[in-house]
């Protein structure tokens, strides 16, 4: 009979970051695209804190390579929820206190989380007249840096290790799939759709990239807007969207993602927040309107739990009036940003 005592055990915090990556994939299809047609998602929320606990790992780990961050400083930046997780989770990884600043729009439970995990909260008290509440954050992470010589900020909106990230999750989708012809990324940061589009079409020149944005959202030319919908769209323009990697963009507003996600829920046992239900409403239509045999991936950041109290809650979504309206059968079309403003579904071909 084997004795565990003859298993060789890890140290407890190194084997954390075990956790991170080797995430499954599933099928959707009925009801989003008739029988045989559908998707695969990618799902991230089988991570410990979500997709960015990909990127705080890699970010803080190649920072302590090169000398950027010494052991033990602190790591202060801006999220609004997912990215602070990949932190802490990071921080006790590596051994740095974490600092987050965010905004009042965090959720209740990511910020009893964070606290939880040993990462202090910083929470902005009003948004930045020109770049709303993703400034007034930024503008918080300067001064806190000013006052603590030897702090490092991993600018994930900027930083290239950001995208770097990435190429494993697309190697695992080449080892779960195979070939993919189309993939589907919300877009934020802008780090996941710029690092597994790359990789991916080293694997396949011909992939092509579609985005999925927020109404609101300036990242692709729009007008910037108050934002319901958290996790994707901003109001800055972040330098990791690789602009040019994209075949085309969709605007989806919010109650078309509450309508997904909550379809979702209940037709498949999968889901998410904002941006699963808005990557759903378009990789669903690519896969009612793609030539046979088109195999779609689209990358599902999160699961559902920190949204109990939005996408999930009927008093919340009532007050929002986005209860009962599920997204059109096609999405208006525009050549230009400028052309018109997506309040609703909206694509624009980029190429």
């Amino acid at each position: 009979m084997s004795s565990i005592s003859s298993v060789s055990t890890p140290t407890t915090t190194p084997a954390l970051a075990l956790l991170v990556g080797d995430t499954p994939v599933t099928w959707i299809g009925e009801p989003f695209a008739p029988a045989g047609q559908g998707f695969w998602a990618k799902l991230e929320g089988a991570n410990p804190g979500g997709l960015k606990d990909r990127p705080a790992l890699h970010i803080v780990e190649r920072a302590r390579d090169r000398g950027e961050l010494a052991p033990g400083a602190m790591i202060v930046e801006s999220t609004s929820g997912t990215f602070g997780l990949g932190l802490a989770l990071a921080g006790i990884v590596h051994g740095h206190p974490v600092t987050v600043v965010t905004d009042p729009g965090m959720e209740a439970i990511v910020q009893r989380l964070l606290a939880s995990y040993g990462a202090r909260v910083d929470t902005v008290e009003r948004p930045h007249p020109v770049g709303g509440w993703q400034q007034a954050r930024l503008d918080r992470v300067a001064k806190l840096l000013d006052l603590h010589p030897g702090a490092y900020c991993p600018r994930q909106y900027d930083n290239p290790d950001n995208v770097a990230a990435y190429a494993g999750l697309a190697r695992e989708l080449i080892h779960q799939l195979g070939r993919i012809d189309v993939l589907v990324c919300s877009v934020g940061t802008g780090g996941h759709s710029a690092g597994v589009a790359k990789a991916l079409r080293g694997h396949n020149p011909q992939l092509r990239l579609v985005g999925v944005d927020a109404t609101g959202s300036t990242i692709f030319g729009q007008p910037a807007r108050p934002r319901l919908m958290r996790g994707l769209g901003s109001s800055i323009h972040p330098r990791n969207v690789a602009h040019d990697a994209f075949d085309e963009v969709h605007w989806v507003a919010p109650h078309e993602a509450v309508w997904a996600s909550r379809t979702l829920a209940a037709t498949h046992y999968t889901t998410g927040g904002w941006s699963v239900g808005a990557v759903t409403v378009v990789a669903s239509w690519l896969a009612r309107t793609c030539p046979p045999g088109c195999r779609i991936a689209a990358v599902f950041p999160d699961g559902p739990a920190r949204y109990y109290t939005t996408v999930y809650d009927d008093t919340y979504c009532a007050e929002h009036d986005l209860l009962g309206r599920p997204p059109a059968e096609e999405p208006d079309e525009i050549k230009h940003p400028a052309e018109a403003e997506a309040t609703r579904w909206t694509r624009m071909v980029m190429r």
